[in-house]
C-alpha cells in the first residue's frame, strides 16, 4: 500500500502523543542523556495540541502506511516585530519532524516537510526555525535552511 498524506486531527492526538514522546526519547538519549522519569509529557502535549490545533497556530501533516502513522510532522506560527528578514514578522517553528526507523530514506520526511513549508508560506511567514537533531540536519540543508549561529536559548 502507498503512503497517503493527512493533515492531524483530533482523532490521531493520543497516537501523535506516542509518537512524540517516542521521538523526544530517541534524540534525549542518542545525546547520552538519561530521560528524566519524573517527566510526564502526555497531558501538557494534549494541551498543547487542542489548544493550538483551534486556534490555528499550530498545523501537522501526517504520512499513513494504512492505518499505520509512519511520519509526522508541525509547524507553530508565531509573530514578533517585523525586521529586515523578515517583513511579516510571522514565523514559523517547525518540529515533530519524525520518521518511524522502518520508513526512513523514502522520501516522507521531504514530503512532510513541504507540506508543513506550504502552510507556513501560506500563514505568511517570513521565516522558519527549527532546532534541528544531528540526524535531521542533512534533510534541511537539502531543503535550503542555512544555520544560524546566533541562535541562543534560556530556559526555565
Amino acid at each position: 500500500m502507498g503512503i497517503v498524506y493527512k493533515k492531524l486531527s483530533e482523532n490521531e492526538l493520543s497516537r501523535i502523543i506516542k509518537m512524540r514522546i517516542d521521538q523526544l526519547t530517541e534524540e534525549y538519549t542518542s545525546e547520552g542523556k538519561t530521560v528524566p522519569q519524573d517527566v510526564n509529557l502526555e497531558a501538557s502535549l494534549m494541551d498543547f495540541y487542542k489548544r493550538n490545533l483551534a486556534a490555528g497556530t499550530y498545523v501537522s501533516w501526517l504520512a499513513f502506511d494504512g492505518d499505520k502513522i509512519v511520519g509526522t510532522s508541525g509547524m507553530s506560527f508565531a509573530e514578533k516585530p517585523p525586521y529586515f528578514t523578515c517583513r511579516s514578522g510571522k514565523l514559523g517553528i517547525l518540529s515533530s519532524m519524525y520518521t518511524d526507523p522502518n520508513y526512513r530514506r523514502l522520501g516522507i520526511a521531504t514530503e512532510l516537510l513541504d507540506r508543513v513549508v506550504t502552510e507556513a508560506k501560506e500563514y505568511g511567514c517570513g521565516t522558519i526555525y527549527i532546532t534541528a537533531s544531528d540526524m535531521g540536519v542533512k534533510l534541511y540543508e537539502s531543503y535550503g535552511f542555512k544555520h544560524n549561529g546566533n541562535f541562543m536559548q534560556y530556559n526555565f
